[in-house]
């Protein structure tokens, strides 16, 4: 069961997924809200330009009814004149037409917005195949768009009947009036039918706009395992990534270690931690930390040290500050200056013992560590108890 529930789609689309299709060019549209948008843009037009496409589509009757005998039977002016009445026609219906283009444009962008995508435009062979034809045929997504187009056509069937039985009789007594007035009448008649058919249109595209858009949502739906898979993918395999962690781990370990021999002094615990320090006089403000490390890093760390011949120095309080509050590549706290400024004074006189001889300096003991800096001391224990 819980197979099966895996392979149902029950998931929202990741917006990967969105980002795919819409590269692929399939976004949600509606040939309804094209439609529509088109006749009340069209009517728009007409109401705001009929007068002057009229005016201008009757100047252009009278001149053209009238001409010269002699222009009659000469086909090169005749050539040239029909070539400015076309112009002329094309200049009367250019704003309507420049409407209409640009809604044509921008009302597909209204719920998917504007996409270019040479994946639409690549050759498909599979389209070409009988039986996808043929399954395409009997499939949901017709029988919806053969509902789609019954109840459409249905619809504005009823409503044209409707509008039109209601202006019967005054369509049938234009006849009887003069025709200038008698075609104005008509005009507006024709043109209040048209916007009531546009209208219904306007009515199913608001009902097809939604139902798109949860069409091809659900389409894009995916199963948990493709949600899995794609987060694998995205943001890589848990298994490697941790692979990948440990790696640095190891390659940062052994950057550290490189840098212990180069030290002056590693403190320590004497076993649980060890922090290794370097101070170069002139080049440093403090003494840096190059190395740390507790338990089996400590130890590794220790036995450099004495591979290295650095010296190894028994804190435990100081250890334990340096390696709480200080990150590698860090200098020492302030609060510690005191305590590591013996330190390597200590490794100076030693340094300068096996090299000049003389007496031998004694380790330090009982370092200044401020009881806060100790995490192993109560002291510390209060005071971030205190702060948190």
């Amino acid at each position: 069961m819980a197979e099966d529930s895996d392979l149902e789609k029950t998931e929202s689309a990741s917006p990967r997924r969105l980002e795919q299709a819409r590269q692929s060019g399939d976004v949600p549209r509606s040939r309804e809200l094209g439609t529509c948008t088109l006749l009340l843009a069209a009517g728009a037009g007409l109401w705001m330009s009929g007068d002057g496409i009229m005016n201008a589509m009757s100047r252009l009757l009278a001149d053209g009814m009238a001409f010269e005998r002699a222009r009659a039977f000469d086909m090169d002016l005749l050539l040239v004149r029909l070539a400015d009445r076309l112009i002329d026609v094309l200049m009367a219906f250019a704003p309507l037409a420049g409407l209409l283009l640009l809604v044509a444009i921008a009302s597909p962008l209204v719920i998917g917005g504007l996409v270019f995508s040479t994946e639409a435009l690549a050759p498909n062979f599979n389209r070409l195949n009988p039986l996808s034809g043929l399954g395409n045929l009997v499939s949901t997504h017709s029988a919806v768009e053969l509902l789609k187009a019954i109840a459409k056509a249905l619809l504005v069937a009823v409503v044209a009947w409707l509008v039109i039985s209601r202006q019967f009789d005054v369509m049938m007594a234009l006849g009887l009036e003069p025709l200038q007035r008698g075609g104005a009448h008509m005009a507006g008649l024709l043109f209040k039918d048209f916007m009531i058919m546009a209208a219904c249109l306007a009515f199913i595209a608001a009902i097809d706009v939604p139902f798109q858009l949860w069409q091809y949502n659900n389409k894009l739906k995916m199963t948990k395992e493709e949600v899995k898979q794609e987060a694998k993918e995205s943001e890589g395999d848990p298994h490697i990534k941790a692979k990948i962690r440990a790696m640095q781990r190891q390659m940062a370990r052994r950057r550290m270690m490189a840098e212990v021999p180069k030290a002056d002094v590693v403190v320590t615990n004497p076993t649980h931690f060890a922090v290794a320090l370097k101070y170069s006089e002139g080049a440093m403000r403090a003494p840096k930390v190059v190395a740390k490390g507790t338990d089996e890093v400590a130890a590794k760390i220790r036995e450099l040290a004495a591979e290295s011949g650095v010296p190894l120095l028994e804190a435990p309080p100081l250890a334990r500050a340096l390696h709480k509050h200080t990150e590698l590549g860090d200098e020492i706290p302030s609060s510690l200056y005191t305590a590591v400024a013996e330190v390597l004074a200590y490794v100076f006189q030693l340094r300068a013992y096996k090299q000049h001889g003389g007496l031998q300096p004694q380790a330090p003991v009982d370092l200044e560590v401020p009881a806060a800096m100790d995490p192993f001391n109560p002291a510390s224990r209060t005071d971030t108890g205190s702060m948190q």
